[in-house]
This record gives structure tokens, C-alpha cells and sequence, in this order.
């Protein structure tokens, strides 16, 4: 396989679920705990993607859960990162439902995550400014 050349970090990942059964309640729509689960690991993926780092959860900030994600529906979890501190990484997180039958797209809920880039020592270090903005120190929660 032959590499592809990446001049900028990538800023973005999209995940794909489909919701089972077993991950609702009952009245057949996906539990919050999964919701925030599946928003912190795209949280997760986006800012070590970004950093090429390990990096842990600082903080979830304000999630709006606007509608209900039913069985059934598949779900795309989109991370992005949106700012950029010193170690810390904002990255807005979105969950689109999407009826597979009708190809209808809702989006369902959206929340922010804070993300902390570790060294080798397991202390928080630098990461890559956010490009096309001045260097930001204004969400590092460390």
C-alpha cells in the first residue's frame, strides 16, 4: 500500500453504527450513556488522529440531545476538531441518524469534548496549532 502524503493534520472522522436492540431503552431509542460513548470515542479518534498523540477526555461540555435515534436507523458520528490549545484539542462531536430505507438525515444530538495530548511521560504536551488560525491557548484545561 502505498502511503499518501498528508501536509496537514487531518481535522475530521466519521463513524458508522446501526443501532440494535440492545442499545436502547424501552421505548426503543438509543440510550444517552451510548450516545455520549459513541461521541467520546469519535472525540477520542479525531483529536489523537489530529495530535498523533495519546490523548484522554478533559471534559464533555454541553451535549443537546434534540431528537430520539431510533432501532433500526443507522447513526454517523462525526468529530471534528474545531479549536486548538497548547495540549488541548475542542472537538465538536454529531450524531446523524439516517433512515436506510428513505435516506432521510437528522441531526440528533451534538456535543463538545475536550481532548488532552500526552508525551511519553503521560503529561500533557504541544500539539499542532489548528491551521489557518493564530496559535490558540484558549480552551487548554490543563
Amino acid at each position: 500500500m502505498t502511503p499518501i502524503p498528508e501536509s496537514v493534520p487531518p481535522i475530521e472522522v466519521r463513524m458508522a453504527e446501526i443501532v440494535f436492540p440492545n442499545h436502547t431503552n424501552h421505548m426503543g431509542t438509543l440510550f444517552g450513556g451510548q450516545a455520549l460513548a459513541w461521541m467520546d470515542k469519535a472525540a477520542f479518534l479525531a483529536a489523537a488522529r489530529y495530535s498523533r498523540r495519546t490523548v484522554v477526555t478533559a471534559r464533555s461540555d454541553q451535549v443537546d440531545f434534540k431528537l430520539p435515534i431510533r432501532i433500526g436507523q443507522m447513526v454517523e458520528t462525526i468529530g471534528r476538531i474545531v479549536e486548538v490549545g497548547r495540549s488541548s484539542m475542542k472537538v465538536e462531536v454529531e450524531l446523524i441518524a439516517e433512515d436506510l430505507h428513505s435516506g432521510e438525515r437528522k441531526l440528533c444530538t451534538r456535543g463538545h469534548f475536550v481532548m488532552i495530548a500526552l508525551g511519553d511521560d503521560g503529561h500533557p504536551t504541544a500539539v499542532p496549532t489548528l491551521p489557518g488560525t493564530p496559535a490558540a491557548d484558549a480552551v487548554d484545561a490543563d
